[in-house]
């Protein structure tokens, strides 16, 4: 974000992003990010780190849920039919 002077908000952040045509992905990160207001750019990295640590962690809940198991999951849990 070098393009960002600082104190910076939540929404300059995002429009920032919106005017480099950043993904998607990237401006709605931006728009979760927990802080109204941003002092520095150190600030904004730590809310960073702590979102992808939390975005980690959460996509390794289930091990068996691997990328290339999607469905397969779904199918082992789901009841059996033949039985009511």
């Amino acid at each position: 974000m070098a393009q960002v002077d600082f104190p910076a908000t939540r929404e300059e952040l995002v429009e920032t992003a919106e005017d480099n045509e950043s993904p998607p992905e990237v401006i709605n990160f931006f728009k979760s990010l927990p802080r109204e207001r941003y002092a520095s750019q150190e600030e904004l990295l730590r809310d960073f780190a702590e979102a992808e640590r939390r975005m980690a962690s959460g996509n390794a809940a289930d091990p068996r849920a691997r990328r290339d198991d999607i469905g397969r999951v779904a199918a082992e849990d789901a009841p059996d039919p033949r039985h009511p």
